[in-house]
């Protein structure tokens, strides 16, 4: 993808295209519906269109189908020749409050995903009853223990990832991504004013659920909602609320040669310089994301989106 320029993780070595892939789908049975709506085959197929258009960063996570997503991404990964960029997440639950336990559990993540090294780690929530700061530490030591080349978080604050960035940067450790939730349903991000503290100091923002779990590709109507647990937040009241803004996105993709509302909602979170991770259960799904690259929506759009988007945000 030579129209795309590769961007730097943060203040780390790695550097990625703007666009990656989740993988929560893959394995995830409770939200996602996995072995129901999509299989292994099915998943395959998005790594596979995914890795043919040049995408090389995939994030995981050790609870995604309790395992099953790393196992998943590390086979398709052995099965192909190039080097890519993974990211998995440490899940800090109370009783794993010792540091060997985060160290156990990037053990056996490495070994779900068939590698030595991880290039991202993430504390994949700011949990009690460990302080950040103690988090930091194990996740410092990991680093020299050539077990990940990068630190990062997920769901952090303002507050948190300030402290986070500084209990790294005491061990010489650049905080190399924030993870959060953010699209033109969410956007606590800008208004909290965490995107622009990590944009101020070197932070990339990995921006899971870009697509609103789907709200915003535009086959969801109020006679038509997603199946399962969506439903309970993504339900007829939002998707009534919602119809102004996804017709303004199909105006706009029209626009731009016909791109639909899913990549028109890319494309507007790549334009405020964040790293986009969407799902993709098939390969439909993966090329339909593909198509957010390669061009980019006008300021104009963007103030125009983001105007429409004030009032429906969940």
């Amino acid at each position: 993808m030579t129209f795309e320029e590769y961007l730097p993780l943060g203040n780390s070595s790695l550097t990625i295209l703007p666009l990656g892939v989740g993988t929560w789908q893959w394995g995830d049975r409770m939200m996602w519906n996995y072995s129901k709506s999509h299989t292994i085959a099915d998943v395959q197929e998005a790594f596979r269109v995914s890795w043919e258009a040049g995408i090389r960063f995939f994030d995981t996570a050790e609870v995604y189908g309790s395992g099953l997503s790393e196992r998943l991404l590390g086979r398709f990964i052995k099965e192909t020749s190039g080097n890519a960029v993974i990211a998995t997440k440490f899940m800090p639950l109370p009783w794993r409050a010792g540091r060997r336990a985060m160290r156990t559990a990037l053990k056996n993540s490495l070994q779900r995903l068939e590698m030595d090294c991880v290039d991202l780690y993430q504390m994949h929530w700011p949990f009690p009853p460990v302080s950040i700061e103690a988090r930091m530490d194990s996740m410092a030591d990991l680093v020299d223990a050539g077990l990940t080349k990068a630190v990062g978080v997920s769901n952090y604050n303002v507050a948190q990832t300030k402290r986070a960035y500084m209990a790294l940067k005491k061990r010489n450790i650049p905080l190399a991504s924030n993870q959060v939730e953010y699209s033109l349903l969410n956007r606590n991000a800008e208004r909290s004013g965490l995107l622009r503290l990590c944009q101020e100091i070197g932070i990339s923002i990995i921006a899971y659920s870009p697509l609103a779990k789907g709200a915003l590709t535009g086959k969801y109507t109020p006679d038509h909602l997603p199946s399962g647990l969506r439903s309970r937040t993504y339900n007829r009241a939002l998707f009534t609320k919602i119809q102004p803004l996804i017709k303004l996105m199909r105006e706009i993709g029209l626009a731009h040669d016909g791109k639909t509302p899913a990549q028109v909602a890319l494309n507007w979170a790549i334009c405020k310089k964040v790293i986009v991770i969407p799902g993709a259960k098939n390969g439909q799904q993966a090329s339909e994301n593909l198509g957010a690259l390669g061009w980019r929506l006008s300021a104009s759009e963007v103030a125009a989106l983001d105007q429409s988007s004030d009032g429906v945000m969940v």
